[in-house]
């Protein structure tokens, strides 16, 4: 994990960055005509808005998936590709959690204009490209998940 850390903490910095900056829209700003725009949002829920109104739950929920995941990802021997993609899903849980938890609700910002989605957030990106790296490498790249041998301390 040491050696990849700067991408979960990249996701982190540039995620609260952007949300700082989110608060300050008053109103949609298009950024590609009927593709993307910028709109403010505060979700108290997760994905899709579920469990909305139970900030609390989901940052404790989120504070003991990430300590889960850490613990878990100590266990193999990752290739580069899925220390990435593990990396990119701790950067996204915690900026999301940092939000749960201090705020009571996630700032969204992006919003998808092709067809009705959901607004989202670097982290929730973050944490997208990160789990489908993660299906690719577990279906395709059976090597990327070794797990360590009793007193291995190669660590990704």
């Amino acid at each position: 994990m040491k050696r990849y850390g700067w991408i979960a903490a990249a996701v982190v910095v540039v995620d609260q960055l952007v949300k700082l900056l989110a608060r300050q829209l008053t109103g949609q700003v298009v950024l590609i005509p009927g593709v993307l725009a910028l709109r403010y949002a505060e979700n108290t829920g997760m994905a899709f808005s579920l469990f909305s109104g139970q900030p609390w739950l989901l940052g404790v929920m989120s504070l003991v998936l990430v300590a889960v995941g850490c613990l878990t990802i100590r266990r193999f021997r990752l290739s580069r590709w899925s220390s990435a993609a593990v990396m990119l899903m701790l950067g996204g849980a915690v900026g999301n959690m940092i939000d749960r938890l201090f705020q009571g609700y996630v700032v969204d910002m992006f919003e998808v204009l092709l067809f009705e989605f959901a607004v989202f957030n670097v982290a929730d990106a973050a944490l997208t490209v990160g789990c489908a790296m993660t299906a690719l490498a577990l279906l395709l790249r059976k090597d990327d998940w070794r797990e360590k041998k009793h007193g291995d301390t190669d660590e990704v």
